[in-house]
């Protein structure tokens, strides 16, 4: 798979990661936890490495946590989870039991979640670098409406990481986030590439066009996330699944051609003409 380097070290990433949203929000059995595992294996089988979560996804970092540690897997893979809570003492207990859910001491990226209390967390996690129990410090929204705001954090704080949302379908982090995040040499993670299944809806029974062959493209999941990729400033996607045969055609995604900026132009004129949004 395709890596790219984090800017503040250079350790290097695979450009396709893995979302937890929803997907491994599920109980403690081993039946309602077997697609999960699958996932996870599969994932770190295919080259993947990110995995992102939050204490606002439920049950999803202790899934994670667990999983991983029954499969010995948690050296092989780059952890990143947020901190969603108010206050100093909040703050340092939910990533306190983050780190426990997911036995990952020290967590690779811990991010401040939505910019929830950001300047407050911002500086525990300064302070948390320097102890080593972080590795990597970082912010992130999935709207458009908070990019003026990360904006602001990416020239004032030294993070390391901002995780936006950006896709073939809402492309306003092209016009100033994304040359700001190489300026200032911040790594980037992307969610939302499909847009909550809706870019996936718009193509539903519409046939990739030949030239997608020329990208090494089988199915629109690759396409989109190749278009994402395609960015330089973009450091890792991380589309959220349950499914293995998702999860591997995402996975695809990281391989291969990446498109030019004729090509992206040429898509996205393909994905308007379906109409819709």
């Amino acid at each position: 798979m395709i890596e790219r380097p984090i800017p503040a070290t250079g350790e290097k990433l695979p450009v396709v990661g893995l979302g937890t949203w929803q997907t491994f929000d599920v109980g403690r059995s081993p039946a309602e936890r077997k697609a999960q595992q699958e996932v996870l294996a599969a994932f770190v089988a295919g080259g993947g490495k990110l995995i992102d979560s939050s204490p606002m996804y439920g049950e999803s970092e202790r899934v994670v946590g667990d999983l991983l540690q029954a499969a010995n897997a948690r050296p092989r893979v780059f952890i990143a989870t947020k901190v969603w809570t108010r206050g100093e003492a909040g703050g340092v207990h939910q990533m306190e039991t983050s780190a426990a859910l997911l036995h990952a001491k020290p967590i690779d990226l811990m991010q401040v979640h939505n910019l929830l209390d950001v300047a407050t967390h911002l500086k525990t996690l300064r302070r948390w670098k320097e102890q080593g129990k972080v590795r990597y410090i970082g912010v992130t929204h999935y709207q458009v409406g908070a990019f003026d705001e990360l904006a602001r954090i990416l020239r004032t704080e030294p993070v390391d990481f901002v995780q936006l949302n950006y896709s073939i379908q809402i492309r306003d982090a092209e016009r100033s986030l994304l040359p700001l995040a190489a300026e200032r040499e911040v790594a980037v993670i992307v969610n939302r590439p499909f847009e909550g299944g809706n870019l996936l809806q718009r193509t539903r029974g519409q046939q990739l066009p030949p030239w997608a062959a020329e990208l090494g493209c089988t199915s629109w999941r690759q396409l989109f996330l190749k278009y994402v990729i395609a960015h330089p400033a973009v450091t890792c996607v991380i589309p959220a699944t349950a499914k293995v045969a998702h999860l591997e055609d995402n996975l695809a995604a990281g391989t291969g051609a990446l498109p030019d900026e004729a090509t992206r132009r040429r898509m996205i004129a393909l994905l308007d003409s379906f109409g819709g949004r």
